[in-house]
């Protein structure tokens, strides 16, 4: 997330993606980070044990959430 703060801090858009167990924590740190309206996307959890093709399909529903997150004003 702090990544994505500074990337955003230098007008670089950007878009925070972890899988659902972090939402509140992701939350709290944006907040904390003074950047509650940091973009972010949310996959299914775990991913841990997810197959190569498991992770791909994860990232083929994301894809478009990403974009529009990345491109929205």
């Amino acid at each position: 997330m702090h990544d994505i703060s500074d990337l955003e801090l230098r007008g670089v858009p950007g878009v925070f993606v972890a899988s659902s167990e972090f939402v509140t924590a992701a939350e709290a740190q944006s907040k904390s980070l003074g950047y509650s309206a940091m973009a972010r996307v949310f996959t299914p959890h775990p991913i841990q044990d997810r197959t190569d093709d498991e992770m791909r399909n994860y990232a083929d529903a994301a894809f478009e959430q990403i974009v529009a997150q990345i491109t929205a004003g």
